[in-house]
């Protein structure tokens, strides 16, 4: 046996730029898996992934060319059932055995050779034969069928074969792109495996134009990125690539001057990286009239239509320069930096007749429209939804201010989805919110109204900044709560992975909303607010949203670093409903489980619980002093009376950890009542004035969170 790195290739046409690091990641991934599975690999074996717009390839360390030897024990059947009263084989041992490739000519010697123990419930008789290791060509084979089979193709394709057969172009087969050429080379040795009608070999292709040679001869596994790159002027490692791009778009944003920086934008990057072999960043530029075009237009058409890397100056402001990365390289570059230049100047035109063209009407004057857009089918149109947004805003403002922000609230709801109707939007609805910012400005409405506007649908995504006014704010709970019990009213919850309305999204949104600016709404006030926009037939959703809530909720806390634990001691049992107030809640649960009477007084606390469920008739948190008979019980009662006072003040101040804390001291007298006092005494009345005492503590103790839920 022995040992070499493996150089698997799949040479392609061009691969999905957008899927093309996930198809990199998997092949390589799910082949050296294979490749373990079949002990055809060390445990020190590495893999190192390679994919290009033309190729996905995998290096692997450490592959030997057989893979060892394996001792198997198998289980056969029951002695009773294999041999007979004379301890022969039976014809099931001898057909088993034989099924197994064991010789039984001498049938005697056949079953001296095998082994008995016992299997749990009676003796069995076990064959140990050794199972041939698997060689490469079978167990790369098998791996190579695998990882093409495991691929995330974003969209299948069927082309037809060029094949040796007599009928050339009658197969066909399916793959995500049509492959031209298959590497596999153990060392410097073809391992003659075959994949997509291909016969591998020791030869590739490098880049279209500027390689050195039509076919690159590989001389083993190893020299396989050094030579595409010499040979093939191909930077065949996709991080590679990536890394030679940002240097190059630093450099050239250097160049520039002035303090100018390339947009940050990692999909962009890595969609660019898939797009070029060898890559030659360019700086460009166009005239700087269309500067005075919104500059998130002419980024996102520079970004989305051109895949061109626009320049900020050092204020975070467009600049008429953009980089553009090339995968060629000429001597003389003025022809491909001439050519992006001409290729972007109409689409900045485009944008600019878009935007003076909207502005010749108002937003207002757009209103009407709305009513003609279909929203949903079973929702009506976007000016019904419109009307909806309108009333949940009104009274939201109405819990959080006065009658001017009212006013500015139905004004902006009103108007925020006005901008659908422009040919900007229509052309580039990821501005919609953002183009309407703009033309509010250009209306006169002034810049609160212009920031709720641009800011309603925010925030947009996790880690997304949130409004930056209270109008703005209002608006976008309004929004949010609007398309939440519009579209559970009608029955479309998400399900599983499916989400086709982002309402996961959106209920995550009204939680940071609510926790992040501190408002005073509880969930119960935001879901009775939603269900007022609409007409009656929807309370009837206003449950299932709660829940959904409360889910969203318990992941974003976690997400916020508190465990699973703490979570649900405050989420879990109900104390979410103020939303504000959960992180404070959360904090004061971790400082509380830190002091060393915590885990008795979560202990006590399950153990009351258990006792209060248990009670027959509803137990009333309510103590006769003059029932209380047992020392232990009386001094529970004095101390709870003595500590409540405060607990109860500072918790109504949220102070919700001096709370708990003031609490810690009822351990011993707790402690000593559990230890001392028959809970369920035979007295009625003594019964239900423990219970209610029990009660009472329970009360006092679980205010911030359900304490219960810490015990171990």
């Amino acid at each position: 046996m022995s040992m070499n790195n493996l150089l698997v290739e799949l040479f392609v046409e061009e691969l999905p730029p957008k899927a093309l690091k996930k198809l990199g990641e998997a092949f390589s991934n799910v082949l050296l898996d294979q490749l373990k599975a079949q002990g055809l690999t060390s445990a020190d074996s590495t893999v190192t992934p390679y994919a290009s717009p033309r190729r996905l390839a995998a290096h692997v360390t450490a592959v030997a060319d057989k893979a060892a030897d394996k001792a198997v024990q198998q289980k056969l059947m029951p002695v009773s059932v294999g041999l007979d009263a004379a301890g022969q084989a039976t014809p099931a041992l001898l057909k088993k055995l034989q099924a197994l490739g064991a010789d039984v000519s001498d049938a005697a010697k056949a079953v001296a050779a095998l082994k008995r123990a016992p299997d749990g419930k009676a003796e069995a008789l076990f064959y140990d034969s050794v199972v041939p290791g698997a060689t490469l060509e079978v167990g790369l084979q098998k791996a190579l069928d695998e990882a093409i089979a495991k691929l995330p193709i974003p969209k299948v394709m069927s082309y037809q074969l060029e094949t040796d057969c007599e009928l050339p172009g009658w197969s066909s087969v399916n793959f995500v792109r049509p492959a031209h050429g298959l590497v596999a080379l153990h060392g410097s040795t073809v391992v003659p495996v075959q994949a997509l009608g291909l016969r591998a070999g020791n030869s590739t292709r490098g880049h279209r134009f500027e390689a050195k040679k039509d076919v690159v001869v590989l001389k083993d596994a190893d020299s396989y990125a050094a030579t595409l790159r010499e040979d093939g002027a191909v930077i065949a490692s996709f991080a590679e690539r990536r890394a030679e791009i940002v240097r190059q778009l630093s450099a050239a944003a250097a160049k520039v001057g002035g303090g100018v920086r390339p947009i940050e934008d990692e999909a962009l990057l890595d969609e660019v990286t898939a797009l070029v072999e060898r890559p030659n960043a360019l700086v460009c530029e166009f005239e700087k009239e269309f500067l005075a075009v919104p500059q998130e237009c002419l980024i996102l058409t520079m970004k989305a239509n051109q895949k061109y890397f626009p320049l900020l100056d050092a204020a975070g402001k467009l600049t008429n320069k953009f980089l553009v990365v090339s995968n060629i390289s000429p001597a003389d570059a003025s022809a491909v930096i001439g050519g992006n230049e001409r290729v972007v100047r109409p689409r900045l035109a485009d944008a600019k007749f878009f935007f003076d063209q909207d502005r010749k009407k108002t937003l207002e004057s757009r209103v009407e429209g709305l009513g003609k857009v279909v929203y949903h089918n079973k929702l009506g149109t976007q000016g019904e939804r419109m009307e909806r947004v309108r009333a949940i805003a009104k009274a939201i403002a109405q819990q959080l201010g006065d009658a001017k922000l009212v006013a500015a609230a139905d004004t902006a709801a009103r108007l925020a989805k006005t901008d659908l109707l422009t040919d900007m939007v229509g052309e580039f609805p990821e501005l919609q919110g953002i183009m309407g910012g703009y033309y509010a400005r250009h209306d006169g409405l002034g810049e609160e109204i212009a920031q709720a506007i641009e800011d309603h649908y925010k925030p947009r995504f996790a880690g997304d900044e949130l409004p930056r006014n209270t109008v703005g704010l209002v608006v976008a709970l309004a929004d949010k709560l609007e398309t939440l019990m519009g579209l559970f009213g009608i029955g479309q919850r998400p399900t599983g992975d499916k989400d086709p309305f982002a309402l996961r999204r959106h209920a995550l949104g009204v939680i940071r909303l609510v926790i992040e600016k501190q408002l005073p709404l509880s969930a119960h006030d935001l879901v009775n607010l939603a269900i007022g926009g609409f007409e009656k037939g929807f309370s009837n959703a206003g449950t299932d949203v709660l829940q959904f809530m409360a889910e969203r909720l318990e992941g974003y806390c976690r997400e916020q670093g508190f465990t699973t634990t703490e979570v649900d001691a405050v989420v879990g049992s109900g104390r979410w409903i103020g939303l504000a107030t959960v992180p404070k809640m959360l904090s004061a649960v971790r400082a509380f489980s830190q002091l060393p009477e915590a885990p008795a007084l979560a202990a006590a606390n399950k153990r009351i619980g258990n006792i209060l469920k248990k009670a027959e008739g509803t137990v009333v948190a309510k103590v006769d002093a003059q029932l209380l008979k047992e020392p232990a019980e009386q001094a529970l009662h004095g101390a709870l009376h003595s500590v409540q006072p405060l607990a109860d003040s500072l918790y109504a101040n949220g102070e919700y950890a001096a709370s708990l804390r003031e609490l810690a001291v009822l351990k011993a007298p707790v402690d000593a009542f559990f230890d001392g006092v028959m809970v369920n005494a035979e007295d009625a009345a003594l019964r239900a004035n423990r219970l209610g005492l029990l009660k009472s503590l329970h009360e006092a103790m679980n205010r911030v969170a359900d304490l219960s839920r810490l015990a171990a």
